[in-house]
């Protein structure tokens, strides 16, 4: 019975299945939608928006980095919200309110009004991974958590690619209405975004007890072996705790985990901001376009071992194993970035940073997740951990400057001392 509830859940028979294929596509969708925003800041860069919003020295920076500042700040409030609101909500909600700022994001015109949409973006980001992420704890098990979780966190990578062919194919449209270059990668994304958003209204299902295609004895089933994990627990969807909120936030597993995440997303984020300059330098008289695609492949790559540890994770039942097995292609990547001024051997080099990183955010929400008791504390517990991880975006945002080589190694000594720690 149990196995057969696995696969309803992962994709139910039909007529159900339309409705559940329907929602994870919808969800999925609007993630690669919404992840793909630090590429789509990088695209848009080479598309001239530094040039036409008069960006000097470190303006462009400072601009990447309002959007993760309010991401941080509203980290964990969010995720509150996805709690008591519900997730059949609030997602798509932030989801269209991200959409809709995207498209304003396409009429600004100086840094003032770019700085206070992106801070705006930031807002209603920052509830989309870590609520996905508490979303999936209210139907999996501890050990099923960490796979499905990164068929989900796989559309980061997979966004960064997607944004490269996206941009590169409305960068070959001559205007959209009065927009040109730039402003058009944000106004079609932004549109994408919306329709998503006001489909999964309509189709994002709450909780086990509300899902259409499963029995009542199935419902019952989905919210028991939730349940059998917890213990202490007399019911799955508790209310918020002040205490259990306290408990989420400032529990050991939650701090280190958060904190060698924060250290990974330098990485991933780093990786996205300065891929396509790499890729410029290679081939500097190649066309705009032509640099957005060769951005791709590095992604691609990662994308597969975002899946394939967390599989490897779930079979054997050894999440460390795997957190500590990512650190050293990282630090070999970085190693050969470090070591060479060679375009060629540096764009190498972003191919085996992503085959280890890339991973983690799968891994990280997982460990948190499995290591509370309370729905509550779960809630704040990711959020933590995710809001940790946009820290790490936001010193991502400046390795452009002559800080870079400082930044990453101080990376590399870090993560090394946490792995080993966390490892004992």
């Amino acid at each position: 019975m149990g196995a057969l509830l696995d696969q309803k859940v992962d994709c139910p028979p039909p007529p159900a299945c339309a409705k559940c294929t329907e929602t994870a596509t919808v969800e999925t969708a609007r993630y690669v939608a919404e992840r793909g925003q630090a590429a789509t800041d990088q695209h848009a860069k080479l598309a001239g928006l530094e040039r036409d919003l008069n960006l000097k020295h470190y303006d462009y920076n400072t601009v990447l980095s309002i959007f993760y500042i309010s991401y941080i700040i509203f980290e964990i409030p969010s995720n509150m919200a996805c709690k008591w609101i519900g997730s059949g909500w609030y997602l798509p909600a932030i989801s269209l309110a991200f959409g809709i700022t995207s498209i304003a994001t396409a009429f600004v015109h100086n840094i003032h009004e770019i700085c206070g949409v992106r801070f705006i973006l930031g807002v209603f980001e920052a509830g989309m991974l870590p609520g996905i992420a508490y979303y999936m704890s209210r139907w999996y098990r501890k050990s099923e958590l960490t796979f499905r979780l990164s068929l989900y966190i796989v559309m980061a990578p997979l966004a960064g690619a997607f944004c490269g062919l996206l941009a590169s194919a409305i960068l070959k449209l001559s205007n959209v209405g009065s927009l040109h270059e730039w402003r058009m990668i944000f106004a079609i994304e932004g549109i994408i975004t919306c329709g998503l958003a006001i489909i999964g209204f309509f189709t994002l299902t709450d909780r086990p007890a509300t899902a259409l295609w499963l029995t009542q004895e199935e419902k019952d089933l989905a919210i028991a072996r939730i349940k059998s994990e917890r213990v202490g627990v007399t019911e799955v969807l508790d209310k918020l705790d002040t205490h259990k909120t306290l408990r989420g936030i400032f529990g050991p597993v939650t701090l280190v985990t958060a904190f060698i995440f924060l250290l990974n997303n330098i990485t991933v984020q780093g990786l996205a901001f300065f891929a396509p300059t790499i890729v410029k330098t290679i081939y500097p008289d190649r066309s705009v376009i032509s640099q957005q695609l060769h951005t791709v492949p590095p992604y691609l790559v990662g994308s597969f071992f975002t899946v394939l540890f967390p599989f490897l994770s779930w079979k054997f039942n050894r999440c460390l194993l795997f957190f500590i097995l990512g650190a050293p292609f990282v630090m070999v990547g970085y190693i050969m970035f470090l070591a060479s001024d060679d375009p060629k051997v540096r764009y190498g080099a972003t191919f085996i940073i992503a085959s280890g990183a890339f991973s983690l955010g799968a891994l990280s929400s997982a460990n948190v997740a499995a290591n509370v008791v309370s729905d509550t504390a779960r809630s704040s517990a990711i959020g933590t951990n995710v809001m940790f991880g946009n820290i790490g975006g936001l010193v991502a945002t400046w390795q452009q400057s002559q800080l870079s080589h400082v930044v990453i190694n101080s990376y590399l000594l870090c993560r090394f001392a946490v792995l080993d720690e966390y490892g004992q």
